[in-house]
């Protein structure tokens, strides 16, 4: 069965936004499982529950798991592979001869599962996490120049790392919405006001961006102006 397995923040960039209503048609039009691991859980319910300001975008993810709509996936290799692969990635870079914590459990659990189910892609917005994943001699230049000093590589663990999520493809929650749009699930926002499907597209972009999806204002622009020559055919 194809799985795609979801982070914690494009879940919640989905909630704050009011958009988990696209995870149901898209989940149908991919034909496979949408994963969350247990940690993913406890972050997007159980924590939240316990709070005022964040239960009733709880209760709508709650709600998603119990129409299985997302589903909690857990295993042995799961539990034991996150911590592995945690302890790992956060010994690659180092510096003042310390080394540097730059991923957390949860999203690791996610990559986890993923290598256990050879999952079709990860849904991650964390850009620490892609860029690991995907181009972490560049991980290492954005670090060098954030803390203003040197930082120092262990080859090993990057490779033996990289080895690891090799073949996992990660996408974020601004992929996620502009597909949804693409395929019509945003129709209902369609106004009269002029430029309405344009402004629909800029606005969901947008509200994803500002609850933490690691994407530029050119990569925006850059979908925008693919969605208005979509809309003129």
């Amino acid at each position: 069965m194809k799985s795609i397995i979801f982070d914690a923040g494009p879940i919640i960039s989905l909630a704050t936004n009011n958009l988990l209503t696209i995870l149901p048609p898209l989940k149908k039009k991919y034909s496979g499982k949408f994963y969350i691991t247990e940690s993913v859980k406890r972050e997007l319910v159980d924590h939240p529950m316990e709070t005022k300001k964040f239960k009733f975008e709880a209760i709508q993810i709650e709600r998603l798991l119990e129409d299985s709509i997302l589903e909690v996936i857990d295993s042995d290799f799961i539990r034991n592979e996150t911590p592995r692969l945690l302890d790992m990635s956060n010994k690659i870079f180092s510096a003042y001869k310390n080394y540097m914590k730059i991923v957390h459990y949860a999203e690791v659990s996610v990559i986890a599962a993923a290598i256990e189910q050879k999952s079709d892609a990860i849904v991650i917005d964390e850009k620490t996490t892609r860029l690991l994943m995907e181009n972490p001699k560049l991980m290492m230049e954005i670090l060098r120049k954030t803390l203003h000093t040197s930082v120092s590589l262990n080859e090993s663990n990057l490779k033996e790392f990289r080895n690891s999520v090799k073949g996992i493809r990660a996408i974020r929650s601004v992929e996620l919405v502009t597909i949804a749009y693409e395929h019509g699930f945003l129709d209902e926002y369609i106004t009269k006001m002029p430029d309405a499907r344009k402004n629909l597209l800029e606005s969901v972009l947008w509200g994803v961006k500002l609850n933490g999806c690691a994407v530029s204002k050119d990569e925006i622009s850059q979908i925008i102006r693919l969605g208005n020559r979509l809309n003129r055919h």
